[in-house]
């Protein structure tokens, strides 16, 4: 019975490994796989730069200020944005807080951007109805013809599409 039993559990140690390497193999192969992926893109697409944002974006902004804790004031804001290229942005928002205007109708506002190789990216805007400069991280999408954004600050998120 001795005999049976060690080439049983020899047998089962070789598949068990077997199994472990084909699994940390087809890890690897999806990692490289998606790698690959990613280059193709950049390659196909030329990656991002700031020239992928040209142009004039629409944008709806909703969320939650939070100027200090315990309060939460609802925000929500339309807003028409130029991104010239280069890395400056101009804009015009009209800006509800709270289920008030804040603001003149139309405010404008200014400011910076920097777009990644890999399509995420920054922006530093300066607006009248901020006491600070607002810090925006994003994700260029559909080729620059949309940008996902969070307000770094607040809970604050939006989306901007191109206007075509």
């Amino acid at each position: 019975m001795k005999h049976n039993f060690v080439p049983k559990i020899s047998i089962l140690a070789v598949s068990i490994m077997a199994a472990c390497f084909g699994l940390a193999s087809s890890s690897a192969a999806i990692a490289q796989s998606a790698d690959a992926q990613s280059a193709q893109f950049q390659s196909m697409h030329g990656g991002c730069s700031d020239r992928t944002l040209f142009g004039a974006y629409g944008a709806a902004v909703e969320g939650v200020l939070l100027p200090v804790p315990s309060v939460v004031l609802q925000f929500r804001a339309v807003t028409l944005n130029h991104f010239d290229g280069r890395g400056h942005l101009t804009s015009v928002e009209h800006t509800v807080i709270n289920g008030a205007q804040a603001g003149a109708d139309w405010t404008p506002g200014s400011g910076t951007y920097s777009v990644n190789p890999d399509c995420t990216g920054t922006a530093t805007l300066n607006t009248p109805n901020s006491p600070v400069p607002l810090d925006l991280y994003f994700v260029v999408v559909k080729d620059g013809r949309e940008i996902h954004a969070v307000l770094n600050s607040n809970a604050i998120s939006t989306v901007f599409t191109k206007v075509e």
